[in-house]
């Protein structure tokens, strides 16, 4: 089995990126500081609270003390994703200190003081009497991003054509689809583990591939993503002065973490214990994503049948797909009347998917040499202790003198027994 990639990279990795200069402008805004400070680790969190007003630098031993023995690693990963964004400026004289960024410092502090509500107008009368309702803004977010990741897998599968172009499209499709001369675009491994993904983790994948393109269209970076960090803290269904533009869930969830369940969509799957499978959708989408790993059987308006195979499973495995991220899937979009059992997903199906998996693992294959014809005995057992003491012994047969070891060590095997032969 390959091994799973990690294609919806964490968002703030991409802000860490950007030079000393652009992260000061972002940290003028003191709603990009609140954006920054909700994605940082919790112990991160704690950090900056305590340094909320320590203008000094803090010792790095002296932070040490901070934790338990037993929560050194999280320090570590709290103090380094720090340091990458920027809040934190490493100093080392006498002895490692660090210093909380001073621009994110004071603009955060007068935020949650003072507080603050970003820039709006009034709307006139003649666009309020056209807002639609949450729950059509709801159904057109929903509706849009189907059709968007239906033609984004299959231009000839989407109803409706997006408002991109085939050149973006194009920067969108880089790693989920592969094309080959005169044949069909196909879903990588990628594709298929990117399809199975939350609304959520899929959405910061697609804006991650946006900006990293944004400068070849002459668009700076950290404006970017300042907008798309302060559409966060706008309320889903109200406009903004410029062309009154509505931001949805989709827009408005953005600086929430890629797992938070309260970001999550109603469920629509039931999964009975002899494998059949109902999925109460009538989205083309849906019944699409089924497809990679199980038997569609029949789809009415508002209903899909289907069932988990042996082979539907072997033929979604082979597409880089794993046993743990189809049970996880099953279990966020199960339907409300099952959601709330333990469990939502039976456990004999989630038991014999991970076996179906385990059967494609039975054999593993390691590069090896072969040796055999040895002039005497006494050699033979001297290259079995060398390739055992560099655990490079793979298998042998004193009987007949025949070992097999592994391929890295296969050049300091020759020369041990070229060296034996003298």
């Amino acid at each position: 089995m390959p091994l799973v990639k990690i294609i919806a990279k964490n968002f703030m990795d991409m802000v860490a990126s950007l030079t000393a200069r652009d992260l000061d402008r972002l940290y003028e805004n003191p709603f990009i500081c609140e954006a920054i400070l909700r994605s940082l680790p919790p112990l991160a969190k704690k950090y900056v609270m305590q340094m909320f007003y320590i203008d000094g630098a803090i010792p790095a031993k002296m932070m040490e003390e901070w934790v338990l023995p037993d929560g050194f690693t999280k320090h570590r990963v709290a103090i380094d994703r720090l340091v990458q964004l920027r809040l934190f400026s490493e100093e080392k004289k006498k002895e490692t200190t660090y210093r909380l960024n001073s621009t994110f410092q004071s603009n955060l502090r007068k935020h949650l003081i003072y507080g603050g509500a970003l820039p709006r107008e009034p709307m006139p009368s003649g666009i309020t009497a056209r807002l639609p309702t949450l729950e059509d803004l709801e159904a057109y977010a929903i509706g849009q991003w189907e059709c968007f990741l239906l033609q984004l897998i299959s231009s000839t599968q989407a109803e409706r054509p997006t408002n991109f172009s085939s050149s973006m499209m194009k920067v969108f499709q880089r790693g989920l689809l592969s094309r080959r001369d005169k044949e069909a675009p196909r879903l990588t491994e990628s594709g298929f583990q990117f399809l199975l993904m939350d609304t959520n983790a899929q959405l910061w994948y697609i804006v991650r591939e946006y900006i990293s393109n944004s400068q070849e269209r002459g668009i700076n970076q950290a404006d970017l993503i300042s907008f798309l960090l302060e559409l966060s803290f706008h309320v889903a269904g109200e406009g903004r002065k410029e062309n009154w533009f509505i931001p949805t869930k989709l827009a408005t969830n953005l600086s929430m973490s890629l797992t938070d369940s309260s970001a999550r969509k109603e469920g629509f799957i039931v999964v009975e214990t002899n494998f059949r499978m109902y999925a109460y959708s009538t989205s083309k989408l849906h019944c699409e994503i089924l497809r990679l790993f199980s038997k569609v059987e029949y789809q009415l308006p508002n209903l899909i049948v289907g069932a988990i195979t042996k082979e539907s499973l072997y033929n979604a495995f082979e597409n880089g797909i794993t046993a743990e991220q189809i049970i996880s899937f099953l279990q966020q979009n199960a339907h409300p009347r099952v959601a709330d059992r333990m469990p939502s997903v039976p456990e004999n199906v989630c038991d014999q998917i991970r076996l179906w998996e385990s059967d494609l693992n039975r054999v593993e294959m390691t590069p090896a040499h072969y040796y055999d014809e040895f002039p005497s005995r006494d050699v033979f057992e001297a290259a079995c202790d060398y390739a055992r003491d560099r655990s490079g012994l793979l298998w042998e047969d004193p009987k007949k003198m025949r070992l097999v070891v592994k391929a890295e060590i296969h050049m300091h095997m020759r020369e041990f027994l070229r060296g034996q032969n003298k």
